[in-house]
Order: C-alpha cells, then structure tokens, then sequence
C-alpha cells in the first residue's frame, strides 16, 4: 500500500466500474478526487454510494480539468485515452491505469484473462466451475460477478482468479495475465473505438504485456485471432474446431483433444457438451487448453459440460408454447453473435431482431438469415437498416425470407409467435444493443420471458 499512500488520484467516471476504485484508494491513504461531467443530482445513487467517503468531487463542465497535477489518474472504461487532458496528464507523467490493471499489479495469484466479442461469459464460467470441480480455490470477476478489487489481499498464491475482460478494461493495461485468451474478433463497439484497428489493438493487450513462460490461448479459425499468434511474447497455444493443431485444441470427429502438455489427450465428447451452437464448441475448446494449463483434470471438465446448461440470455430456453420452442439470446448485441445464434438450430427458426445500433454493418446477419431463418421480426431504431440489408442479400442471393416490423417489443413477440408453426424456434437474437428500448440487454431478455410467459 506504500505506493498509494500520499499520493494524489482523479478518477474519472463515478460509476459500478469506479465505485471500487475510488474505495480502495481512499483505503489505501490516497488522496481521491472523484470527476465526473454529471451533476450529483444526475449520478443519483452512484453519487450516494461515495458520498461518505473522504473524497473531493468535481463534477459537471470543466471536470477534466488540471488532470495534469494528479500523480494518478483512472478513466473510466471506454473513455477515449487520447483526449487531451489525458495525454497531458501522461506526459506530464500521471500514472493511468484502471480497475483491472491495480487488480493485475496488486494479486499474487495467476490471473487467466479471458476476451472476444463473443463467448466471454459463457467460457469465463465454464473454466471457473471446471478449475471448481478439480478442487482450486477460484475467484471469478471483471465484467463477470463482484469486483475483486476489494478481495486482492485475500487471494493467496495458491488460488487461481479468473476474469472477464472487455475491450475498455484492456484498452489502458500495461500488464497481462498469466493465461490470456482471445475467443474470437469480429466488428463491435464501433460507436465507442474509433475503428477496427483500435478495437483489435485493445484485445491484444491480454497478452501483449506478458512475459516467456505466459501463455495466449488463441482461436485458429478466425482470422484476426490467428494473425495475432505472431505478436504474442509468450507461448501461443492455439485452438481449432477445423484443423487439427499440434500443441494445442482441437476436434477430431467427436472427439475433443488437448495436446498442450506435448502429448494428445482426448479431454471431452462433442456429446458431453449440452449448450447449443458450433460457437459453443469452439468455447469449449478453449476452455479444455485453459484447464489443461492449469492443471486440472479432464474428469473434472467432462462433468461440468455434462451439467452445464448455459448462462442466462445466451440460447437461454424459456418455454414451449403450443409447440414452439422460445429461446433467449439477448446477450446477441452484434451481427457476428446473432448469425452463431441462428446457426445453432436445425428447426426452422423465427428471429426477433433489432435494437440500437453500434455502428457496424448487418450484411453477416442478412446474408445468414436469407439463408437459415424462416422470418425475421424487427423493431427498433436499427430496423430499417437491417431490412435494407436483408433486401440487398435477398437480390444477391436470389432467395426470400418473409420480413415483419413490429412497432412495439411486445408486439414483435407476438407477430414472431404468430409467425411460427408447432416444431420452430423463436429466438431473440437481436444483433443489436438494447439502448433505445431498455437498460441493458438483460432487462430486454426478462422482458421477453415474461411475454412468452404470459402466451402459455
């Protein structure tokens, strides 16, 4: 704590991603002033939850003034770093970090680092309940259950931390985990990264900072993941669910097999796996190399996939109604993550989409649900585009699938379920953020329940 006490701290942004910063310096004898551009009648109750403490505020216009004069300083997840107050507090030399990057420098224990655009939660848990079942001690945070800040000096050596990690928690990091992991990379976040390339450029700092006996765990089959095998300063173990990858994880057949102790081990059964979706597959496969790493063994990991019935939002089953199967996949704020959704079912599939944009293109999501779906339903601000993409890739493909617009998200239930026949799926896969109707993508995915429920 030596290194905080004394020192001065503005943290920008007074919200769940900050509140445990801001504590945890008070605590460690740091002076804090708390910024932030709303009013403390605006922040509500994020204001209430650090009014107490011995902080000074500054809030409103002019809240990014005098950064300069801070020995450190902590933005808030997704604040662009190169504004200018920022870069002159740096070259001034502010220390700038975050929640996850005091969490890496102060924790003991090995940290497995987990990111993609899509899959994190689901993989995130399997190798927490795995690394469970093989008898570690585990914590499991970032993006993903309690900050652990708060519990840093009370995870030993012995214990393994598992995190979620988005692309803003690793933008400012200058460190990485252990075991660092990149599911995949496709187009998201666009409305907040200035581009692709910056995007891609902030998941790489899950293994960018590590030393030669870490280890990145990387997917062969996508294109960005594979490029970055070049880049990683530790060892790279890649898997596959196409091609066989010698150090790594791959699928032969039905069979999943691990290879990253030098020796080729079939670890699970495609069979053992219970959640739906070739995406899925593919997480396990990751899942299988991170266990592997740690020590754990197969037994472990084939009894948790056997029990494993998915997290809530992700292909979430709700109800079968007058033979219709309902699914929620909420969690499908972009294109990429609807398409996997669509591809998970052999049924003919009704799909509910649409939402708030992130400014990325729907020409993936049109082209597959030309292909594979039996009607789309959407509502929402981003509805118009996403027809306009599912008229293009009808013209290209020479094919139809009947579009509906709903003008309401009750109604867009209702016309899915009347578009539906006894044996389909109706899934909500929206390819899109729930900004313009709801708080978050899990208050439109209980909303979505409660309307199916009522249909029983």
């Amino acid at each position: 704590m030596a290194g905080f006490r004394g020192k001065s701290a503005a943290v920008l942004g007074i919200g769940a991603s900050n509140a445990p910063v801001i504590k945890f310096l008070v605590e460690a004898g740091t002076r804090v002033t708390a910024c932030d551009m709303k009013t403390k009648e605006e922040l509500g109750d994020a204001y209430k939850k650090v009014a107490d403490l011995p902080v000074e505020f500054r809030l409103g216009p002019g809240y990014l003034d005098g950064l300069e004069g801070f020995d450190m300083v902590f933005p808030t997840p997704g604040m662009p770093l190169d504004l200018p107050e920022l870069v002159k507090a740096r070259e001034r030399g502010a220390r700038q970090s975050n929640e996850v990057g005091l969490f890496l420098d102060l924790c003991e224990a090995p940290v497995v680092g987990i990111t993609g655009s899509d899959g994190k939660t689901t993989t995130t848990t399997l190798v927490s309940e795995v690394l469970k079942a093989a008898g570690k001690k585990v914590f499991t945070g970032g993006n993903i259950g309690n900050p652990l800040l708060s519990e840093v000096f009370d995870i030993t050596p012995d214990s393994i931390v598992v995190l979620e990690l988005s692309s803003f928690q690793l933008q400012p990091l200058s460190k990485s985990p252990h075991i660092g992991v990149v599911l995949n990379l496709s187009a998201n976040h666009l409305d907040h990264h200035r581009s692709m390339e910056e995007y891609a450029e902030a998941k790489k700092n899950i293994f960018r900072h590590q030393r030669p006996d870490d280890f990145a765990v990387l997917n062969f089959d996508n294109a960005y993941t594979r490029a970055m095998g070049d880049e990683c300063p530790g060892h790279r173990i890649f898997f596959s669910r196409r091609c066989e990858m010698p150090g790594g994880a791959f699928l032969r057949g039905d069979d999943i097999v691990v290879a990253v102790h030098g020796r080729e081990e079939v670890a699970a059964s495609r069979s053992d796996i219970r959640i739906p979706g070739e995406h899925n597959v593919e997480n396990v496969l990751a899942v299988a190399a991170v266990t592997a790493l740690c020590g754990c063994d197969f037994a472990a990991l084939r009894q948790v996939l056997r029990e494993f019935r998915g997290v809530a939002h992700r292909i979430e089953f709700v109800a079968e109604v007058g033979g219709v199967r309902f699914y929620d996949d909420s969690i499908a704020t972009t294109p990429s993550r609807a398409v996997a959704g669509l591809r998970s079912f052999r049924e003919p599939v009704v799909v509910i989409a649409g939402g708030s944009g992130k400014n990325v293109p729907f020409d993936e999501f049109a082209d597959a649900a030309v292909e594979q779906a039996k009607a789309v339903v959407l509502v929402g601000e981003t509805a118009s585009q996403i027809r306009a993409a599912i008229e293009d890739a009808q013209a290209r493909r020479g094919k139809v699938v009947r579009v509906v617009e709903a003008r309401s998200f009750e109604e867009a239930v209702h016309l899915a379920a009347h578009e539906a026949a006894p044996g389909d799926v109706v899934l909500l896969s929206p390819a899109c953020a729930s900004f313009d109707m709801f708080r978050n993508y899990k208050e439109r995915g209980d909303r979505f329940k409660e309307i199916v429920q009522t249909m029983r």
